[in-house]
């Protein structure tokens, strides 16, 4: 019998690789009494490791439905819907697998499914060997994460190197560094931006490029009415106004293959007969405007001074 589906399913994402410590916290959660409300849940888990879930413990046995997919290609909106039409489910805890793509879960979460939490767990003794190896996975698990958990963190590991890695990605989650002993740390480090967002002109070198273009769009309201200058790639379309241009560089956020092209819209002081491909040194103010690029609004660089400029020496833009 088919239960009634609820207009809103709030799921709990707990990523990470192999052996990283993802069941150990889920059974933990599971048996706190603060995460039981009486809820249908399901208990979606997409990888077999070492430890096996003791559904026994949990609080609520009896509301929590575990499931496993062993094989990406179940993975689909339909059996997602079936699923909670099937066991009434009215939240969901998802163990992920490391290997897969995070993408492959967001295009089968049915219609109505909210993401309410996401927690990264890596195992602080092969996360560096990971991540040489692995860019894209690591990547991956960490760009959309609220936490990082980096377990079994020992004394003589530097904390800097682990600190680098994530605020690469994302400036935005939390890092903790847990102990062998259970002992947990925050991350205190400071991460101080590569430019001064207080100068009269924010000036960005050819290298930090990545960095404030990330940094505008996570944190817009702090360069509003700010002045920026740097030297940035010109893309034109017939469609916009011949003093409309979008200005930007290719950055590289994992790897070769997630190279895109990260541009604002700028207005010109007057028609300059730019085209594709040409590089600029722009001094312009940024607002918050309408904006065809957009659909709507967005940054919009309002040029002051815009001068033809040579090609760096280094055209992608990385943040390492």
């Amino acid at each position: 019998m088919k239960n009634k589906i609820p207009t809103e399913t709030p799921v709990y994402l707990f990523l990470g690789f192999l052996e990283s410590g993802k069941t150990k916290f889920i059974q933990e959660t599971l048996e706190d009494p603060r995460f039981e409300s009486g809820e249908k849940t399901l208990l979606l888990v997409t990888e077999e490791g070492e430890v096996e879930y003791e559904t026994v413990k949990f609080v609520g046995a009896e509301n929590v439905e575990l499931v496993t997919i062993d094989d990406k290609s179940q993975l689909t909106e339909e059996y997602l819907t079936k699923l909670q039409a099937e066991l009434g489910v009215e939240r969901v805890v998802v163990e992920w697998n490391g290997t897969w793509l995070l993408e492959d879960f967001f295009e089968a979460m049915p219609e109505g499914w909210m993401i309410n939490q996401v927690m990264t767990f890596f195992d602080s003794t092969t996360f560096l060997n990971y991540n040489a190896n692995m860019r894209q996975l690591t990547f991956d698990k960490i760009q959309n994460t609220q936490l990082v958990v980096f377990n079994r963190f020992a004394e003589s590991m530097d904390k800097m190197e682990f600190h680098k890695i994530v605020r690469g990605i994302s400036r935005q989650c939390d890092i903790v560094y847990e102990r062998a002993d259970g002992k947990a740390e925050f991350d205190e480090i400071e991460d101080p931006l590569p430019f001064d967002i207080n100068a009269p002109v924010i000036v960005i070198e050819d290298k930090d490029y990545a960095f404030f273009y990330r940094d505008l769009t996570e944190n817009l309201e702090a360069y509003i009415g700010k002045t920026v200058k740097f030297r940035g790639l010109v893309a034109t379309d017939k469609r916009l106004a011949p003093e409309d241009i979008v200005v930007g560089r290719h950055v590289m956020t994992c790897c070769a293959d997630d190279i895109q092209y990260c541009g604002l819209a700028c207005v010109l002081p007057s028609a300059m007969d730019l085209q594709t491909r040409d590089w600029i040194t722009v001094t312009a103010k940024v607002q918050f405007q309408k904006h065809r690029i957009y659909k709507g609004k967005g940054p919009v660089l309002v040029a002051e001074r815009v001068i033809i400029s040579e090609p760096p020496e280094e055209q992608l833009a990385t943040f390492y």
